[in-house]
């Protein structure tokens, strides 16, 4: 039921704005709302207006201080309910081809699992690169105060989207026909359909929420120990690693990406067969799981597969 809410709230919102516009009331959008004379913008536009204009604006000022609170309680969960770019990344799934099955591993591929460690040692951790998001960020509020205008505006999907809205209206309500009605869809199919790392790699929203999310310590998945398959069975499952789109793994966290990045999609608490993954206000600590189990180790030191799992076939996390 949540990852069907996950689209129907960012389409709701979507929608909801279209009324809006069509009935002439001055609601805004995701990236530009209010009421009267109370108004927000996206912390990024916010940013990006100021470095422009060279001087604080106080509406600005309001509009990032509240975004901050926010990201404080809540991490990212813009992202992973409200924002409509998961909604349009899902539209790959058309452009796809075959049976959607992943590809048999090559034989180098095999070799590479086999003696690769799981990035945990400090030879990797030295060798992680820079956050492309940071960069993008970086670049976004250089080029607003180069510029003189908060640059990413014109490209952000979440502001286009709303855009291709309010033209799609125009166009069928009063016969507008503009460019714009191809260009902006063009630009939205460009960056969210065939950049397919967009939320992960590109955007400087999800960057701006992932430094702030370091503060976050509410609301992030817990796992309770007693319904757990592996800490009450001994079993082994890994299936809300699975699924996660952030790679996060709440039953190894260090094996996973840091809880700052989590989304709040709850796709693990559904998929969790024990029941066991909530979302509490604050987490109640606990011993966490039990170690893995020693395995023989390969040349980085990192276990070794075992000569058992059949790596022809490729697991689900894969496909």
């Amino acid at each position: 039921m949540s990852q069907k809410l996950r689209i129907i709230i960012p389409l709701a919102l979507l929608g909801a704005a279209g009324v809006a516009y069509a009935a002439h009331v001055s609601a805004g959008t995701l990236s530009a709302f209010g009421w009267e004379s109370i108004s927000l913008i996206c912390p990024i536009g916010a940013l990006g207006t100021m470095l422009a204009s060279k001087m604080l604006v106080p509406r600005a000022v309001i509009s990032i201080v509240l975004a901050v609170a926010a990201i404080l309680l809540l991490g990212r969960a813009f992202c992973g309910w409200l924002c409509p770019v998961p909604v349009w990344s899902k539209l790959r799934g058309i452009f796809k081809k075959g049976d959607g099955k992943a590809a048999p591993l090559s034989a180098a591929e095999k070799r590479a699992l086999k003696t690769s460690c799981v990035g945990s040692c400090a030879s990797c951790a030295d060798r992680k690169p820079a956050d492309s998001r940071h960069i993008i960020l970086g670049g976004t509020l250089l080029s607003a105060a180069i510029f003189g205008f908060p640059v990413f505006c014109l490209v952000c999907p979440v502001g286009l989207s709303f855009a291709m809205v309010f033209l799609l209206i125009a166009l069928f309500g009063g016969g507008d026909v503009t460019w714009s009605v191809l260009i902006i869809p063009g630009l939205i199919a460009v960056e969210v359909i065939f950049f397919r790392k967009w939320c992960s790699h590109l955007c400087p929203i999800s960057s701006f929420m992932s430094l702030i999310g370091r503060a976050n310590r509410t609301f992030q998945p817990a796992i309770d120990d007693a319904k757990c398959l592996e800490t009450a069975h001994g079993a082994t499952c890994g299936r809300c690693a699975e699924v996660c789109e952030v790679a996060i793994n709440p039953r190894h966290p260090d094996l996973g990406t840091t809880f700052n990045e989590c989304t709040r999609c709850r796709a693990c608490a559904d998929v969790c067969p024990g029941h066991a993954i909530s979302f509490p206000l604050i987490a109640r600590k606990t011993d966490g799981a039990p170690a893995l189990e020693p395995t023989p180790t390969g040349a980085s030191g990192a276990p070794a597969i075992g000569s058992d799992l059949d790596l022809d076939e490729p697991s689900e996390a894969l496909s």
